[in-house]
């Protein structure tokens, strides 16, 4: 038994664990949590300071046992032992002379180079409306971005006034040291001396133009191509474009497309959905309804004579849909039809619809013997209409959702203009 497990808990081993699987947990805690793969975020840095203090405890073979037996405080009141320091042991991981024991372990004993360092990506959203996805279209997006000062090549100051700060050598962090009982730990800190620039250069020396600041903002203009039926979230890169820094590759700049809403129609991937408003007359006798498509044409759509459009009925015309993504053909083109029905005072010689309609139905007729009254229909007026409206609807089970398209849609002629 253990009298706290702490430290094993960080690194993820059991209590009764091997050396060899204490060395494996390091190296991925290490991994995942050093400072190099997370300089914007704190929280991993000290999660990497705690990790490496509980490997440099349990390698230890004496700190181990005083550990267990007496936990963190038995550590600070005991003696020091002679473990290797966290830090040397994860460059004997992952880089260094690779000469230790775990060296090779990632070819060769170095961690495998990440490539050149880039600066930062700049991220765009490109509105768009749907004509300009329909037809396609190239924009003139201007941006601001740095770029390497041309007044001193990116040095910050004249030429030979730039000096490494010898404080940390450059790297404008500096490694402290700090007694801790018997332990010594180690941790970096920013250099007081450069302010982690990592260079000193005097005022007087500074290049005019930056400040000493290395880079200008600039403004470049990018011609963006939007292609015909683009989809809403596609990313578009200008690789090279971004920001620039001394001594890193050129970030990239991203422009992701956010297609905006249309006041006639609707899209789903390469279909387009139109919304028709038609008279019982044309429901009934046929007719025909004009569509501005989105290239600017006209379409005439023919409804046949006793076709009968009844309310809500969907049709469909092949291949007026969207453009395909960087394909020829396109999708198709959905119409749901609101019929129209005429007011009471607009109704003339009713007597003529018994001859040209079907007859009525049929009725169930109450019983001879039955007492009978005699009732009017009123109208619902204000929020009581609403409520039973969506009574109703609910009570049939209806859903609107233009976006669905039921299967055996019909098809419509259409007459182009």
């Amino acid at each position: 038994m253990v009298k706290e497990t702490k430290f094993y808990d960080l690194l993820g081993v059991a209590p009764g664990c091997s050396e060899a699987q204490l060395k494996t947990a390091y190296k991925k805690g290490a991994l995942r949590y050093h400072p190099d793969k997370n300089a914007d975020n704190p929280e991993a840095a000290e999660k990497f300071k705690e990790l490496s203090a509980a490997y440099e405890c349990l390698s230890d073979p004496e700190k181990r046992q005083l550990y267990d037996q007496l936990g963190e405080e038995g550590l600070e009141h005991g003696g020091a032992g002679g473990g290797m320091n966290a830090e040397d042991l994860f460059s004997q991981f992952f880089g260094g002379g690779g000469g230790g024991p775990f060296g090779g372990m990632f070819g060769g004993g170095g961690m495998r180079d990440p490539g050149p360092k880039k600066a930062r990506t700049i991220h765009h959203v490109h509105k768009v409306n749907l004509e300009d996805i329909y037809k396609g279209k190239v924009s003139k997006l201007a941006l601001q971005k740095s770029v390497i000062c041309g007044g001193c090549d990116g040095r910050g100051g004249k030429e030979g006034a730039v000096k490494d700060c010898t404080g940390c050598n450059g790297s404008g962090m500096k490694t402290m040291m700090r007694q801790m009982g018997p332990m010594i730990q180690r941790f970096q800190t920013v250099c007081p001396d450069c302010n982690g620039e990592g260079e000193i250069v005097k005022d007087k020396d500074r290049c005019k133009k930056c400040s000493g600041k290395k880079t200008v903002v600039e403004r470049k203009v990018l011609h963006v191509h939007v292609d015909k039926g683009v989809r809403d979230g596609h990313k578009i890169e200008f690789r090279g474009e971004g920001d620039q820094m001394p001594g890193v590759m050129p970030g990239d700049v991203v422009f992701e497309i956010e297609q905006k809403p249309h006041p006639r129609f609707q899209r789903k991937n390469d279909d387009l959905f139109y919304q028709a408003e038609i008279d019982l007359l044309t429901a009934l006798a046929g007719g025909s309804i004009h569509i501005e498509h989105l290239d600017d044409r006209w379409m005439t759509v023919n409804i046949a004579p006793g076709e009968v459009i009844t309310p809500d009925a969907i049709k469909v015309i092949p291949g007026q849909g969207m453009p395909s993504f960087r394909h020829h053909d396109h999708g198709n083109l959905y119409i749901k039809f609101d019929v129209k029905f005429p007011q009471k005072d607009q109704l003339q010689n009713l007597d003529l619809l018994e001859k040209v309609l079907p007859p009525r139905l049929e009725q169930t007729q109450p019983p001879a013997d039955a007492m009978v009254e005699d009732f009017e229909l009123e109208s619902i007026e204000g929020s009581e209409g609403e409520k039973a409206r969506a009574h109703g609807a609910a009570g049939a089970g209806l859903e609107d959702d233009d976006d669905d398209v039921p299967g055996g849609a019909e098809r419509v002629q259409c007459a182009s203009q």
